[in-house]
């Protein structure tokens, strides 16, 4: 097989790869965030009245939102879905930013390693070296 159908026929497993994954995180991005909420110290609460449930229904869905309810500050994540939401305090909530802040960092080390294997990777297609180039970069003498 050809050096470019190769790298053709790769680039678009690579784009199909990561389009299904696009697909499957949606519901695998709101799991985590529901699982670092807990973590965190939030409480389920599960709204019991129609006032409470119309109150769940109008909170901007996948957004942590700050309420005040007299002198105290809540934070709540709806989860409609489930007639539910993720509850927690000043503190729950800064436990939760720095469990994001941490996951975020881990995801970027992933990616930096998953880049390098992948630059690695790459350079076997091209099917380089001292003997195909020759010296100094240029072809190989014939």
């Amino acid at each position: 097989m050809k050096p470019t159908t190769r790298l053709f026929l790769s680039s678009i497993a690579a784009g199909c790869t990561a389009l299904l994954i696009s697909c499957a995180s949606t519901q695998t991005t709101t799991q985590n965030r529901e699982n670092m909420l807990v973590a965190s110290g939030f409480k389920v609460i599960t709204p019991k009245t129609a006032a409470q449930k119309q109150k769940l229904q109008n909170l901007p869905a996948g957004n942590v939102t700050m309420m005040k309810k007299g002198k105290k500050t809540y934070y709540v994540f709806p989860d409609p879905a489930h007639n539910q939401a993720y509850v927690g305090g000043p503190k729950e909530y800064q436990a939760y930013q720095q469990l994001r802040a941490d996951k975020k960092l881990a995801r970027e080390d992933l990616q930096d390693a998953e880049m390098y294997q992948n630059a690695t990777m790459e350079w076997s297609v091209w099917e380089g070296g001292e003997g195909v180039w020759g010296p100094m970069g240029g072809p190989a003498p014939l």
